[in-house]
């Protein structure tokens, strides 16, 4: 990620020079240049003249809502939250958002915005759709952090009417992490891309909205790369290919013999808390170089014949993301009034897993978290 200098305060526009630093960047990522949009290619100024006559209609206040929402009202946007009364409401509301003149109902705030930023859950995105899309009327914009609910149309009915800029902007880390960048004075990277032009202009609003929400540097995409390659990681090496490698050397180790803490800290704590940082810092290369000679000799003999053991597994993973078949298996369970319990129930089985059990007791035994 590309650091960007200069402090974001918290519930303040930030100090930024009105002075672009430079034009669009052509990056060269392995031998393929492709665009970079940088936060100092569009001053807060320009972004906030660019939306002085809208009111950007924030919908869904889960982690990315909310940390968008925040940024975007602290880079002085004029921002507004649509939710139905609940948890939602009152967090909303503890944040400083205001009802009846910043907080609104779902309906009422999405009479009164002129950028809809659409980031209900994609279950919810196709439930109150009926109700939303008499809002989306020409002129608007309607705003995406996920190209879900449009790529896959036929199942979620999400068509928005002609006469509308469509455009994504999708951060990649959670809504957590979006707000903590840019508090921190960096921000998150994101992929932005137009999936309808009404305005002739959508690609600029896209890029300015998404300085405004607080991301740092941006790359393009389309609705449907970005939904093909999200659906993809987040089920391959982001979580669910990690916990499955996760489980499967512990389970070998502790057959094997080996305990519990020898093998949770072999398996996931040397790894996150030594090896992963270095390798996001530097780089696998950097990390090969600077491993032990045994370390090297083993991890150069091996990574071909796993990369043999897992690709046909991700192949099987990517057809499933592009035929839409996660996409239906998602709406299905996401939609089932025992969606809650289910979950609970799927969750229970990984926190209760001897693996993760054994995990907690040792990032209790983490300096940091040893009680003085």
């Amino acid at each position: 990620m590309l650091r960007v200098s200069g402090l974001f305060a918290a519930r303040s526009a930030p100090m930024v020079s009105n002075t672009p630093v430079r034009g669009i960047k052509s990056i060269d990522f392995g031998g393929v240049k492709e665009n970079v949009y940088e936060r100092s290619d569009f001053p807060i100024s320009a972004v906030q003249s660019e939306f002085k006559n809208d009111v950007l209609c924030m919908l869904g206040y889960g982690t990315q809502g909310r940390g968008q929402a925040l940024n975007a009202r602290d880079n002085g946007l004029p921002v507004i939250v649509g939710l139905r009364q609940g948890a939602s409401w009152e967090k909303a509301k503890s944040d400083g958002f205001v009802p009846g003149k910043t907080l609104f109902s779902v309906d009422e705030a999405c009479s009164r915005g002129t950028v809809i930023m659409y980031l209900l859950s994609d279950a919810g995105q196709k439930a109150e759709w009926p109700a939303i899309k008499k809002h989306v009327t020409p002129g608007k914009t309607l705003m995406f952090a996920h190209g879900f609910s449009i790529v896959f149309k036929e199942q979620t009915g999400v068509i928005p009417p002609p006469g509308v800029d469509v455009i994504l902007v999708a951060p990649k880390g959670s809504g957590a992490t979006v707000r903590s960048l840019f508090l921190e004075g960096r921000g998150i990277n994101a992929s932005v891309g137009v999936f309808q032009d009404a305005s002739g202009r959508a690609k600029d609003r896209a890029l300015k909205l998404g300085v405004g929400v607080g991301v740092g540097y941006m790359y393009d995409t389309t609705f449907r790369s970005e939904v093909l390659s999200d659906l993809y990681g987040e089920r391959g090496i982001l979580m669910g290919a990690i916990q499955g490698a996760f489980a499967a050397q512990y389970e070998v180790l502790r057959a094997k013999g080996h305990s519990p803490s020898e093998a949770f800290n072999e398996t996931v704590e040397e790894a996150t808390q030594s090896l992963y940082p270095l390798i996001g810092k530097n780089g696998m290369d950097w990390m090969y170089e600077n491993c032990s000679t045994t370390a090297q000799r083993g991890a150069l003999d091996w990574w071909r014949p796993f990369k043999d053991a897992m690709k046909p597994v991700f192949e099987k993973l990517y057809h499933s993301v592009e035929t839409g078949a996660e996409t239906k298996r998602t709406l299905d369970a996401n939609s089932r009034p025992t969606y809650k319990a289910d979950l609970e129930k799927e969750l229970k089985e990984l926190r209760e897993s001897e693996m993760w059990r054994a995990g907690k007791a040792v990032r209790s035994l983490r300096p940091e978290n040893v009680k003085k």
